[in-house]
């Protein structure tokens, strides 16, 4: 265990190099840092400090750099996070407050979070899994086509266009609209789906296949996990800033965030609202992306929707960017909890 003095130079040895992308050397941590002691101390201090790992000497006759477990002490024992200035988080509120629907909330998140950190941003489309009914609407086309309409507590919207053989009444409309809210309204989507079943033997015979065919739509929209699949990335050309940071070419790092199923595996499954998830370097679940950084949350009100997060090299801001990812997935909950 390192003692307060070795953490002190750990913690002014990560912050220059992340701040002049320099390695550092002992006189400027002397110049540059308020640590009390000498520069003879503090060069014993860094010697130590590469015996155990957390600093590496890139070059010979060269400063030192933080290593993965260097930044991963850094982090861990982070006792505040940077606050962002009320100029960003009114930037957050008034953006994300203009958004129309659920995809512009997304959009404008990724959008907020890259300009912020100067990451690349990736927000998770909530889960229907966990999202539960806000309400149902049916609504009448032409005498046999008619609308469903799922909206869900995430602000999820959904919709199927129903073909029906026969003409179907406003009468059945109405009725079927009815008991369809009253079955699913604040019930998780898993829930709702065995809460239909039984809804079609409480209709006249003649209106059976009709309402079938509605309730087998309704069963198949919460059901349908494909939307759970979905993320937003934004920011990507921010990585070209970093381009002499990743070992050999930053190409398989672009193309790795490429794949869909790759972000969703770096976000993480949400844990609770706003929590945050820290994953640097190798602790990062593919070898192409071994020299990034990931830093998640879980956004939601009550219970966890969904994920965002950034990812960078793991020369990064890790006060700032952790404060910029916990404030927008606060606001996000936000947002969508009065949609």
């Amino acid at each position: 265990m390192l003692d307060d003095r070795k953490l002190a130079v750990l913690r002014a040895i990560v912050e220059d190099y992340v701040s002049t992308e320099e390695p550092v050397g002992s006189k400027a941590l002397v110049d540059r840092h308020q640590l009390g002691v000498s520069p003879a101390t503090v060069r014993n201090d860094m010697a130590a400090l590469e015996e155990e790992g957390f600093i590496a000497q890139p070059h010979t006759s060269a400063g030192r750099i933080p290593t993965d477990k260097g930044y991963r002490l850094f982090v861990d024992r982070l006792t505040t996070l940077q606050p962002l200035s009320p100029p960003e988080r009114r930037a957050i509120s008034t953006f994300l407050e203009g958004a129309v629907d659920l995809d512009d909330v997304v959009r404008r998140s990724v959008r907020i979070l890259a300009q912020l950190t100067r990451q690349v941003a990736i927000v998770q489309y909530p889960s229907l899994i966990r999202s539960t009914v806000r309400h149902v609407e049916l609504v009448t086309l032409s005498p046999t086509r008619l609308l469903l309409v799922l909206i869900t507590s995430s602000g999820r919207v959904e919709q199927r266009v129903i073909e029906t053989q026969l003409p179907v009444g406003e009468g059945i409309v109405s009725d079927l609209r009815s008991r369809l809210n009253s079955a699913t309204l604040g019930q998780r989507l898993p829930d709702a789906a065995n809460r239909l079943g039984d809804i079609v033997d409480t209709f006249p015979i003649a209106d059976r296949p009709v309402v079938s065919v509605v309730v087998t739509t309704l069963v198949e929209a919460v059901s349908d996990e494909r939307s759970d699949e979905r993320v937003a990335v934004g920011g990507t050309a921010n990585l070209m800033r970093f381009g002499d940071d990743f070992d050999t070419s930053i190409r398989p790092v672009l193309e790795a965030l490429e794949e869909h199923v790759v972000l969703l595996r770096l976000l993480g499954e949400a844990t609770s609202p706003r929590a945050l998830t820290v994953r640097i370097g190798h602790e990062v679940p593919y070898d192409e992306l071994s020299t990034t950084s990931v830093i998640a949350a879980a956004y939601g009100m009550d219970e966890s929707l969904a994920t965002l997060g950034v990812v960078g090299p793991t020369r990064m801001d890790y006060p700032g960017t952790m404060a910029a990812v916990r404030a927008v997935a606060r606001y996000v909950s936000r947002t969508l909890s009065t949609s």
